[in-house]
Formats: C-alpha cells, sequence, structure tokens
C-alpha cells in the first residue's frame, strides 16, 4: 500500500469514530482577597477597582511623579499616581495592567502562605530539612552530655544529636534555648547553626573536588542571596547559598561542580557542561532536581 493509500485509510477510518465531546470550559482562577491593610501610610486610602476578572484592592497614594506607577509590597498593591491624574485614569489604569497585577498578587499570596507556615516550623517539635533529611528542633538544652560524633554548636549552644555528617530522619538538634523562647529566637538559633555547619561542608567538599580536578579556589565565602545558589567571579572567587545545606549531599555536589567548571568556563557553553560532567559525572539528576526550587522559598527562613 502506498504512503497516500495509507493517509486515506486513516481518514476514512476517522469518519466511523463519533465526534468528540466538547471541551470543557477552562475554570477559572481562584479570587484573589485584597484586604485593606491594618494600617495606612501618611497621605494614603483605600481603593478598590473593578476589572474583568475581580475587584483589586489597592493603596493608592498621591506624588509628583509624571506617570502612574504600580508595586506589588508587604501590603499588597500599591498604586501611586500624580496629583493631576482623576481617579477614572487610575482606575482604567488598573484595568489595562489586571492580568499582570493579578498574577502578581498570585505570587504575593503564595509567599505569604509559605512564610506563615515557615513560622510554625520554629517552636519544639518543628521540622527542619538538613542535607535531606527531617531533623526536630528543640529549644531547650540536651538532657544528658553529647554523645560521641555530635556535632556541638559554638559555645555549646546547640547540641546536634546524632552524627551531624551523617544525619537520619527524626534526629534531635537541641537549641539550648529556655522551653518558653519565641519563634523568632528558635528561627535565629537553627539558622546559625545550619550556617556554621553549611561552612564546614562546603569547604570539605570544595577541597574534595579541587583535588581531584586540579583546580583552584582563590576564595570562598557563604551567600545568603534569593536569586541563585551559586556564583564564580572570573578572579576566582565563589560564592555558595548557605541555604543549600538543606540539601541531599549530592545536590550540594552539583552548585560546587557547576561553579568550579566555571573556572574554567565562564559560560553555560557545551564546554561548560563537559567540565561539569568531568568534575561530577551524572550530575544531571541532582541539576533537575534543584530546578524545582528557588532560594527565596528554600528554607523559608
Amino acid at each position: 500500500m502506498n504512503q497516500a493509500a495509507r493517509q486515506l485509510d486513516l481518514f476514512d477510518a476517522a469518519r466511523d469514530v463519533p465526534p468528540a465531546a466538547p471541551l470543557a470550559p477552562k475554570p477559572a482562577a481562584p479570587r484573589i482577597v485584597t484586604p485593606c491593610p491594618p494600617s495606612l501610610p501618611p497621605g494614603a486610602r483605600w481603593r478598590e477597582t473593578a476589572t474583568e476578572q475581580q475587584p483589586i484592592g489597592y493603596v493608592l497614594l498621591r506624588s509628583r511623579r509624571r506617570s502612574i506607577g504600580f508595586v506589588i509590597g508587604d501590603d499588597g498593591l500599591r498604586v501611586t499616581a500624580p496629583n493631576w491624574v482623576t481617579l477614572g485614569q487610575i482606575d482604567e489604569a488598573v484595568r489595562e495592567k489586571s492580568r499582570w497585577i493579578l498574577s502578581k498578587l498570585r505570587e504575593w499570596h503564595a509567599r505569604r502562605e509559605r512564610l506563615a507556615m515557615a513560622h510554625t516550623r520554629w517552636q519544639a517539635g518543628g521540622e527542619l530539612p538538613y542535607l535531606g533529611r527531617r531533623i526536630v528542633l528543640q529549644p531547650g538544652a540536651h538532657p544528658s552530655a553529647a554523645p560521641p560524633g555530635a556535632a556541638a554548636a559554638r559555645g555549646g549552644q546547640a547540641v546536634y544529636a546524632g552524627q551531624a555528617d551523617a544525619p537520619r530522619d527524626g534526629d534531635v538538634l537541641w537549641l539550648g534555648l529556655p522551653p518558653e523562647a519565641d519563634h523568632a529566637r528558635v528561627r535565629d538559633s537553627a539558622q546559625a547553626w545550619l550556617q556554621r555547619r553549611a561552612a564546614a561542608w562546603f569547604d570539605a567538599r570544595l577541597r574534595f573536588f579541587c583535588a581531584r580536578s586540579g583546580l583552584a579556589v582563590k576564595r570562598w565565602r557563604l551567600s545568603s542571596a534569593t536569586t541563585r545558589w551559586g556564583s564564580c567571579n572570573s578572579d576566582g572567587s565563589i560564592m555558595l547559598n548557605w541555604r543549600l545545606i538543606h540539601f541531599a549531599p549530592e545536590i550540594i555536589d552539583y552548585v560546587i561542580a557547576h561553579e568550579l567548571a566555571h573556572l574554567r568556563e565562564m559560560n553555560h557553553s557545551r564546554d561548560f557542561w563537559a567540565e561539569v560532567e568531568q568534575i561530577l559525572p551524572g550530575f544531571q539528576d541532582a541539576r533537575d532536581m534543584l530546578r524545582r526550587h528557588d532560594p527565596s522559598d528554600v528554607p523559608l527562613l
């Protein structure tokens, strides 16, 4: 049978198939609640504008600027408009930008929800990811002397009840705080311990990969960036985001190998990825896993 005949058979068979049911309408995006903040800046007012999708509430400020500005901040949407612009013109500007505004407000709401969830962790029994495991926070002091191999924080304020280089789910981090310590103190103590562990772990892995590859780092330091996991400068200095300490060791190794590869290839060319493969064979799974996370959300500190 020639190609044309095969194509005709396909079309003829299609005639015997009953028509497909119409597609269900795409569900509307969930409505975003935009409440008035508990307090407003001096001279500001709360206003709502009806849009095709939903009403949008925002803080309206007047200024001497020449155009209408939109900013998503801690209190949601803030619109700053020149003194000479009418309320009708402001409403029209909000409607024109409504899709962008609602998209950003959804991101803002999601961020606030994640932060609210994070606050509940900073208490006795709260769980925290560490080297790919879930460890448990306890504000009080360790009930007995630190067991062999336990990692003690500087000053003896925090004690990890387990092998800090080989954690297990359920291991306890004793923070050495009063039992009634609030979430801010618990958070700060846990963060300080994590940063110390990150410094020690990253340094050891950098030394390991430098010895394997023959590369040399001029200097390195911890980063608290919210947009990237690591960076490498042309002068040979490297920064590694301390939040990587939450991930399994193979993911940390990938970021270190990635930044070391930049010492030879300051780009993301084919040669660069070949260099990463030389330093860390089979890095792809760790890279793909890390792409699912953003430094601004992990570890929600």
